[in-house]
């Protein structure tokens, strides 16, 4: 019998499990967060004899005679200062780091009442966070110590929550004190366990699988296999080539692949239970690299062959531009595969209903996305199916596909039970959709003065082992492979095959983020043969309003490039080592396909709900649309109720993806607003009771290729400029990120997540990679290369807004762009620095690299 003391409580038990699962599953403790189970990432940190410590990697044994303190056991004084403090500095995005953050802050106050910046970071080194670029959470934690020292009252929130404020997000207060559920966090009467059995190899013949002694195994409760599908055995976002499990007698894909899921009382039963499964395998050769799947005669991964998309996007003559230009540049990038490491593992939980069909507890990108593959797994009409969003634990493009979602509805469908299923982060690492790997080859030649005339590029893309959303994620790699610039001739091919690796999927940037890494560094050296400055000649060639796009598009007077450029240029001209990059990037899905975004304000007990079928995964949606309803009915924030996405009395208003829900979405609810107003000329609230207001927005564009003079690919970009400083040994010190947002709805906000892409995006430069042997991961996610809170460089965010969009309020989402130019940026600082020109990332030859010079 092992005994501890977790908040003041002493508890007795006799198992000698790790602390995580005692707290967690136990005592029920759920701010305790189980991120890796690696000790590598710090959600799970707790005090012990008041130092902050990983609960995920010792046994309880260790802990006797020892004090714990998790966020439930903290003063009801720390509880409201943190509260407040995370709020106001706008510490929380996905939040699901938030609570350990909150245990090494206390950590560091109780030892350092009054601590520096550095300090500060380097106490919270040991805790990742993927969203916010650490920058607000050391904010704070100060502001935390400050209060805590000085007894200083908590200030009375005295917001009218309007556009334009720095309101604290709505859900701070759940996300700092764990109130706030996240699927794994859920606990439902008769709940069993799910996971599944992966393949031993990447490409194979599924010849048997033998489950008689897992099936005799403690606990088991069944095992199933794609024979048990009772429906489609594929699914897949768009397009439907992933197997929900390998069927006997077909081949494997990736090491990711599901063969059966194994169902049990305890989530130690079924790992147990998976190990006893046998599997016969033929292998067969594996295709690891798009130039393998390429070549003639190669083994195919799906029988319809190894490409999966192709896209050409021309107009004008760009060979004769470039056979015609005073200067030509040219280079071959490479841009690797590289992995979300979002904090929260994928998780999600399913119980059937009475009506014959599945209630889906998710944390995903798209509720209906979801219910549409799990509706068709099931061969159920898709009102059976019913999905909700709990808290997201971060998602940046990782979380649109099926992972675990399809596998609970499955279990609880067939079993008639409440299910979890949970991916481990080794799991999570192997199976979910990463950032393509790309190479583009790029030419590009200008005039005398140094303006471009035209542009030529290819790019090769390893969709991996499934098409998730390979083929729009080339499509925008190509159609903003020209950048934001004014010229007509411009010329991409662009394929993207499959091969055996882990799939390839949406990522922040979509694509840009590969193919801008080339055009910006190619722009650098172009500027040194003509002679002029970086700064310079992207000023030249800017893109202003009323001007064509190499896509033909005209673009409008909201367009904000130029002022970013000037934004910027102080920075530029007062450090030495300074790189320079510009960005564009589409708002909304575009290019002809029907994006709609849908809202309906229902009025309950006097208060206004805002339901939207919109994920909201951290960016912060919710506040968003509550700071839109309450600017545009003059309501007070307590009147206004944001409910968590569903599927079921919320209206799709489509995936979380491509910058597109403040936009699209917020249009949607500004639109709804006109009706609630209209009513309420004539009625309060309270006599409106029941009634609902219904608003769609339609984003109309043209499709890729439309034959028009001047088509519009999408209603709207956002324009950035980004600038990279080093020191003198050539570390990168300082990066100034100018954003044109359009209006910018929360502001604080915004500099969040500016902040959290830049980081991310430092990351991508120096020194996140994603290796592969044999088709195989080999990272942990304390060997990703994730930057740390100590080791970041500071980040100056710089809103520019340019008035003129007259859709969501005129704000332009934000949360790709911020990270598609810092990479460039660095690579540019570094050809100011040591003139070395880097192909490459993450960048060689510089302090962050395994390869220095």
């Amino acid at each position: 019998m092992f005994e501890l003391m977790v908040n003041g409580t002493t508890y007795q038990y006799e198992k000698d499990i790790k602390l995580i699962r005692y707290l967690r599953d136990v005592l029920k403790l759920k701010s305790v967060k189980d991120g890796c189970s690696e000790g590598a990432c710090g959600t799970c940190h707790v005090l012990v004899d008041g130092k902050a410590q990983k609960a995920c990697t010792l046994p309880i044994s260790k802990f006797q005679g020892k004090k714990i303190l998790t966020v439930e056991g903290l003063s009801e004084r720390e509880r409201e200062v943190f509260v407040y403090a995370f709020g106001k500095a706008g510490a929380v995005q996905c939040g699901f780091c938030i609570p350990g953050m909150v245990i090494s802050g206390k950590a560091l106050i109780d030892s350092n009442p009054n601590p520096t910046r550095e300090e500060t970071a380097y106490a919270i080194r040991n805790n990742i966070c993927r969203c916010t670029g650490y920058k607000k959470i050391i904010d704070g934690i100060m502001l935390a110590a400050q209060m805590l020292r000085e007894n200083l009252p908590i200030p009375e929130d005295t917001s009218s929550w309007k556009i334009g404020e720095r309101v604290a997000r709505l859900d701070v207060r759940e996300k700092v004190l764990a109130t706030g559920e996240y699927t794994d966090d859920m606990e439902v009467n008769g709940m069993v366990y799910a996971s599944a059995v992966r393949s031993a190899y990447p490409r194979a013949i599924v010849k048997a699988i033998r489950m008689e002694k897992a099936l005799e195994a403690d606990g088991i409760l069944a095992i199933y296999t794609a024979d048990d599908i009772p429906g489609s055995v594929k699914t897949g976002h768009l397009k439907q080539d992933w197997d929900a499990m390998i069927p006997i007698g077909k081949i494997t894909h990736y090491l990711g692949d599901a063969i059966c899921l194994v169902v049990g009382e305890t989530r130690e039963a079924v790992e147990a239970a998976k190990k006893l499964v046998e599997v016969d395998y033929e292998p067969l050769e594996m295709i690891q690299n798009p130039y393998e799947a390429m070549r003639e005669g190669a083994p195919l991964v799906h029988s319809d062959g190894n490409l999966l998309a192709h896209k050409h996007v021309s107009r004008g003559n760009a060979e004769k531009a470039i056979a015609n230009a005073k200067y030509v540049v040219s280079g071959q990038f490479h841009t690797p595969f590289t992995e979300h490491a979002f904090l929260e593992p994928e998780t999600a939980v399913a119980e059937p209903t009475e009506d014959g069909g599945v209630q889906v507890y998710s944390s995903d990108q798209g509720v209906y996305d979801t219910r549409r593959e799990c509706a068709a797994l099931l061969g159920l009409p898709m009102e059976k199916v019913r999905v909700t969003n709990k808290l997201v634990g971060g998602g940046f493009g990782g979380k649109e596909d099926m992972t675990v979602q399809h596998h609970a509805a499955l279990v609880a469908y067939l079993l008639k039970r409440p299910v979890k299923v949970s991916l481990t982060r080794k799991e999570s690492i192997l199976i979910h959709p990463k950032r393509h790997a790309m190479d583009t080859k790029m030419t590009m030649g200008c005039d005398e003065n140094g303006i471009i005339l035209g542009v030529k590029a290819e790019v090769i893309s390893d969709t991996g082992a499934y098409a998730s959303l390979g083929g729009p994620v080339l499509e925008r790699a190509c159609t903003h492979a020209a950048g934001p610039y004014n010229y007509q001739n411009f010329e991409i091919d662009g394929k993207a095959y499959y091969t055996n690796n882990p799939p390839a999927g949406a990522f922040r940037g979509f694509g840009v983020t590969q193919t801008c890494f080339a055009i910006e560094s190619l722009i650098d050296e172009m500027a040194e043969k003509v002679g002029i400055s970086p700064w310079e000649i992207r000023y030249r060639n800017a893109i202003r309003p009323g001007q064509e796009l190499p896509n033909g598009q005209i673009v409008d007077e909201s367009t904000g490039l130029v002022e970013t450029l000037e934004a910027i240029k102080p920075i530029y001209d007062n450090n030495k080592y300074v790189g320079l990059a510009c960005a564009m990037k589409n708002a909304g899905v575009g290019v002809g396909i029907a994006d709609y975004g849908r809202c309906i304000l229902g009025i309950k007990d006097g208060k206004v709900h805002i339901r939207s079928g919109a994920s909201c995964i951290g960016q912060g949606l919710g506040t968003v649309l509550v700071q839109i309803v309450c600017d545009n009915t003059n309501l007070p924030r307590n009147k206004v109720v944001y409910v968590a996405s569903n599927s079921f009395n919320a209206p799709d208003s489509g995936t979380t993806s491509g910058s597109r829900q403040t936009l699209i979405t917020g249009e949607a609810t500004r639109r709804a607003c006109e009706l609630l107003n209209k009513a309420m000329e004539a009625a309060t609230l309270e006599e409106l009771e029941g009634q609902e207001f219904y608003g769609e927005y339609l984003a109309k564009t043209d499709p890729l290729g439309a034959k028009k003079p001047n088509p519009v690919s999408h209603v709207a970009y956002g324009y950035a400029t980004q600038a990279a400083i080093l020191d003198e040994d050539g570390n990168v010190v300082k990066i100034a990120a100018a954003h044109d947002v359009g209006r910018a709805i929360n502001p604080l906000s915004v500099e969040g997540q500016i902040e959290g892409g830049v980081i991310m995006s430092y990351g991508f430069a120096l020194t996140e990679d994603f290796p592969l042997q044999d088709c195989r991961p080999t990272a942990r996610y304390g060997t990703l290369g994730l930057p740390k809170a100590n080791k970041i460089p500071e980040v100056e965010s710089i809103i520019v807004e340019k008035p003129g969009l007259n859709v969501g309020g005129g704000a332009i989402g934000i949360g790709e762009i911020t990270s598609i130019p810092t990479a460039p940026a660095i690579r540019n600082a570094y050809y100011q620095y040591d003139h070395e020109a880097r192909y490459v990332l993450p960048l060689e030859h510089t302090p962050y690299s395994k390869k220095k010079k």
